[in-house]
């Protein structure tokens, strides 16, 4: 006896649900992969659960985006809004301009030349003879700034110089007035303290006699 039909309709258990959606979600990838194989066809298979949970398959040989795309072209289907497909073209653009940037700066190194033609060889010539012009006007610039930095550290230097030995004449002529005004007064006190006759000593008899 062969199985009976299943009506078609949503499945009210939750459990019966879930049940269904897991064997019947691994059947139909197994399906997308075997008409992969067998028929060398390129599918896509995405699939979102009750739950929000996403499960999908792709062939091997093409990526999601890839299919999308193809399908957007093929069935003239928006998939995508102006705002979307404007920053697709615009990292397209960037992604072109970049690889261009990427082989002119090799042709400036000097690699991958052999393919360049004569009016080619001509602009890369005059554009490196520009750079080496800037790089050397930048180096001049750079050159003289430095020179007019050094003059600047030289007169600095001389004004610093002259000002420690400004303070240097300053401390030592005060420590002078300070030694001469310290022996001045040691002068002064010892004249007050000074005797107007000197005593004679009894060791000087002559002395003491004419006295």
């Amino acid at each position: 006896m062969g199985r009976g039909k299943i009506e078609i309709k949503r499945i009210e258990n939750s459990t019966n649900r879930q049940v269904a959606y897991s064997k019947r979600r691994n059947g139909i990838i197994k399906k997308a992969k075997e008409i992969t194989v067998l028929c060398d066809a390129n599918v896509s298979l995405v699939v979102f659960a009750s739950s929000g949970k996403m499960h999908e398959y792709c062939s091997p040989s093409m990526q999601l985006v890839d299919i999308l795309d193809k399908y957007h072209k093929q069935s003239g289907k928006r998939l995508w809004d102006a705002k979307h497909e404007n920053l697709s073209n615009e990292m397209d653009r960037v992604k072109k301009e970049n690889d261009n940037m990427q082989i002119e700066l090799r042709h400036l190194r000097g690699e991958d030349i052999t393919s360049l033609n004569y009016k080619e060889l001509m602009a890369l010539e005059e554009a490196l003879e520009n750079g080496l012009t800037g790089v050397r006007d930048k180096q001049s610039e750079f050159m003289k700034m430095m020179r007019t930095n050094e003059r600047m550290m030289e007169e600095e230097n001389k004004r610093l110089n002259n000002e420690l030995y400004q303070k240097e004449m300053e401390a030592m002529g005060e420590c002078v007035r300070e030694m001469d005004n310290g022996y001045n007064q040691r002068m002064r006190d010892f004249n007050s303290q000074m005797p107007f006759a000197f005593r004679v000593q009894p060791i000087q008899p002559n002395l003491q006699e004419r006295i």
